[in-house]
């Protein structure tokens, strides 16, 4: 695992080392073992190695024989043995015995068509000499980062945005389309960020850039569901048989390896296919009071006999890690529970280098509750159209709290307006309370729905469930789920796998019919029934918790007065409506209302804005030190 940047200059200039470096030091988290840099007329690379495998040949950058193609990889790739022999076998010559210098080989065999042959998770740049031309990837579902700014005279990119940021000639200003989506998703929706001009490269897009500054973007898989009548027993055979391997595969590596551990079934499955394989540490954290995991951790560890480590965090010790947590992020994401990883990727870099977790299963096999929604409002299902609005408008004038009022409400809104993700936190109606922003602005902006219909376009021949789930694969997945997970191990110089996120495994589960998904009551059913003596009992049929931050509590006492002190303290009365914000902190503290995930959301913009827009500590947290001010 590593951290890559660089530059291309379309006036043909050799990039500034010196910028090159900068660019490098700030992520040296991602890469404490080794750096490296490369450069000529018109490009420069630049990288940060975490060893893992080939740990005394793989130095990048990386070129092949003749030294006409260049690259810098951050990620694994899981099948690059068997594509060595295939690649050896059609006369290549290999240095080293690295999966980097694998994808060298591939592009010069197949070209931008090298993307299908990779199973893993990767984000690379490629310099092709004779061509004149950088060739730029990302995985399938996004699990590694890329982020580029480009210009009338440069392009830029990197594995995280700060680095972008330590070029030269980058100024940096927020997006306000990009704020007024992340008060709905909680993160912003790729392929924008939080900053102006700097973009996400999407999940299985590759891009090219020619020496002129053109550039073109390609989208070269999709991960669309198709499901189809089979034997239930046949998916379940296949089940297992895809996920052994995957874990066997996401096992490979040079050093030491563990596994996080959780209340879920999930990170169960991972950790019992790995001890099947071998000894392993299994790592978790938790919160006090009655939904701490940490108890049910323990419980599942001693049934599979790992080495486990674990930790309960503090009230203080959670909030004394969000200023850092929020550094390494880049751009806001205020999901609570990035605080937690961050905690238990830091316990976890104490005993192993490299940790499976159980992150896309929800994803790839119907196990968020939300899922079970359309199920539950099929008696509104059937109603035509004119009398559901009539019905709507009806529930709509009703005072908050009136039994049943949300349920009418959820039923008679369609689909489309309804789901946006796992997390729908403002509504355009809040936002024009809670921002100050253009009144145009908020009639034309591209806002959430619109996001949304892209993916509901694609799926309108599917069930309700399954478009749920794509609309998850494709905006909760990367935008909150894989960025954190990311930033979070990263933060601690730890390489996160995982085993889900494999294409093979995918082509099994988007075949899966709905009702295999969902059946008697319970989410990721098939799931459950392929991991049935693999899996101790008591522990396959628990109920997901994920992470449980008390916050609500938290911001009931003092906490919640100290978080107002901070937003008000934070300048971004330019964007956000300080009055209203004090207002639902009162109304929380009061019980009136539970405002914490609409509290949390500014919390995290205010520290974000304090940190990138203010202060702009590029080398604070990477040389080590803390944020004073904050």
């Amino acid at each position: 695992m590593c951290g890559i940047a660089g530059v291309m200059n379309f006036e043909h200039k050799v990039p500034n080392p010196f910028m090159l470096k900068r660019m490098t030091d700030i992520i040296e988290h991602r890469g404490p073992n080794d750096s490296g840099y490369w450069s000529e007329e018109g490009i420069g690379l630049a990288f940060r190695r975490l060893s893992i495998i080939d740990i005394k040949e793989g130095h990048q950058p990386l070129s092949n024989e003749d030294d006409t193609v260049w690259i810098v990889f951050n990620g694994e790739i899981y099948n690059y043995k068997t594509l060595r022999e295939m690649l050896e076998s059609k006369g290549h010559q290999f240095k080293t015995h690295t999966d980097t210098e694998v994808i060298v080989h591939l592009y010069e065999e197949y070209g931008e068509n090298c993307v299908q042959h990779l199973r893993g998770m990767f984000g690379f740049v490629i310099w092709d000499r004779k061509k004149r031309e950088l060739f730029a990837a990302r995985d399938h579902f996004g699990i590694k980062p890329f982020y580029y700014f480009e210009s009338a005279q440069q392009f830029v990119f990197a594995s995280e945005i700060k680095s972008i940021l330590a070029a030269d000639d980058i100024k940096r200003g927020i997006e306000p389309e990009s704020l007024l989506n992340y008060l709905t998703f909680q993160y912003v929706p790729e392929p924008s960020t939080m900053f102006q001009g700097i973009h996400k490269l999407p999940p299985a897009h590759y891009l090219k850039i020619s020496a002129n500054g053109s550039k073109t973007l390609h989208k070269y898989w999709d991960a669309m569901f198709e499901p189809v009548e089979r034997p239930f027993n046949d998916y379940v055979e296949q089940i297992r048989e895809t996920l052994r391997e995957s874990v066997k595969l996401h096992m490979v590596s040079d050093v030491d390896r563990g596994c996080f551990l959780s209340s879920g079934i999930d990170s169960t499955a991972i950790a019992a296919h790995m001890r099947q394989i071998e000894p392993i540490r299994t790592f978790s954290v938790g919160f006090e009071g009655a939904n701490n995991e940490t108890t049910i951790a323990r419980e599942t560890a001693a049934a599979l006999g790992t080495q486990h480590y674990e930790k309960v965090i503090t009230r203080n010790e959670f909030f004394s890690a969000v200023p850092k947590a929020i550094w390494h992020q880049d751009e806001p994401v205020a999901d609570p529970s990035a605080i937690a990883l961050y905690h238990v990727a830091q316990l976890a870099r104490e005993h192993v280098t490299v940790v499976l977790s159980g992150e896309g299963a929800d994803e790839l096999f119907g196990g968020y509750r939300i899922y079970g929604e359309p199920h539950s409002l099929r008696p509104l299902s059937w109603l035509p159209l004119p009398l559901k609005r009539l019905i709507h408008r009806m529930a709509s004038l009703l005072p908050n709290g009136v039994k049943g009022r949300n349920y009418v409400l959820r039923g008679t809104t369609p689909l489309e307006e309804r789901f946006l993700g796992n997390a729908k936190i403002f509504s355009e109606g809040m936002k024009s309370e809670i921002l100050r922003v253009d009144a145009e602005l908020l009639r034309t902006y591209k806002n959430p729905q619109q996001i949304a219909a892209e993916y509901y376009q694609k799926t309108a021949h599917l069930d309700p469930v399954t478009r749920m789930q794509y609309i998850d694969m494709n905006l909760w997945l990367p935008g909150d789920i894989l960025m954190k997970a990311d930033k979070m191990t990263m933060a601690h110089s730890l390489e996160l796998r995982v085993p889900f996120l494999d294409k093979e495994l995918f082509e099994v589960a988007r075949h899966i019919p709905t009702s295999y998904r969902l059946a008697q009551g319970t989410t990721k059913y098939i799931f459950r029934k392929a991991m049935e003596g693999i899996i101790p009992d008591p522990i396959l049929h628990r109920p997901k918790l994920g992470f449980p931050v008390p916050l609500r509590d938290w911001l009931k006492g003092p906490q919640g007065t100290l978080l107002l002190e901070q937003i008000e303290a934070a300048e971004i009365s330019d964007y956000v409506n300080i009055r209203a914000v004090e207002k639902m902190v009162s109304e929380h503290r009061n019980g009136q209302a539970d405002h914490s995930r609409k509290l949390w959301v500014l919390y995290v913009f205010a520290l974000w804005h304090v940190t990138y827009m203010q202060e702009q500590p590029l080398y604070s947290f990477a040389l080590g030190g803390q944020h004073g001010k904050i």
